[in-house]
């Protein structure tokens, strides 16, 4: 999808991604149809006690989209998403809409983010409605438990999640 001046369209879809599910990799990858290029921006997460490094969920994340033709690019990520956008050189920030929940907080953040940086839109992408059920919170908690997760993420995700020590 170039624009009339040819200038490459990137967009930003952004999160923490501990783990990355089929949920993200679908809106992933229709966004990576939509755009030129799509920036998946693994976000360093200070705030939250991830179960994976950052590292690792880069490393898991360009293993689940090695295949699908490059125009998908996994890059870490700090601070504010409009900051990163801007850097980028990106016209818009991807988001997915699972459920009511999350349309209300992320509209109120795309509205945020417009006042940081007007020149980036919000995109809302809603997964297919199989994959609507699926959070990296439930990924992490059913595998945990032992339960199988393999309709739910990659296989080179359900392997990292099979090796990964439980934390007390």
């Amino acid at each position: 999808m170039s624009s009339s001046t040819n200038q490459r369209r990137v967009a930003v879809y952004s999160g923490t991604f501990d783990p990355l599910t089929l949920g993200h990799e679908d809106i992933l990858r229709r966004a990576s149809v939509l755009f030129d290029e799509v920036v998946l921006a693994v976000a360093r997460a200070h705030h939250k006690n991830t179960r994976f490094s950052l590292q690792e969920r880069m490393d898991m994340a360009r293993e689940a989209v090695k295949d699908w033709g490059g125009n998908v690019r996994v890059e870490p990520f700090d601070g504010l998403i409009m900051d990163f956008c801007r850097a980028q050189g990106a016209v818009a920030v991807v988001r997915g809409i699972r459920n009511m929940s999350d349309f209300d907080y992320e509209v109120q953040m795309a509205a945020m983010n417009r006042k940081l940086n007007p020149a980036v839109e919000t995109v809302f992408l809603v997964p297919q409605a199989e994959l609507q059920c699926i959070s990296s919170t439930l990924v992490r908690e059913i595998s945990k438990l032992g339960g199988d997760v393999s309709e739910m993420v990659s296989p080179a995700i359900k392997a990292a999640l099979g090796h990964r020590p439980l934390q007390a």
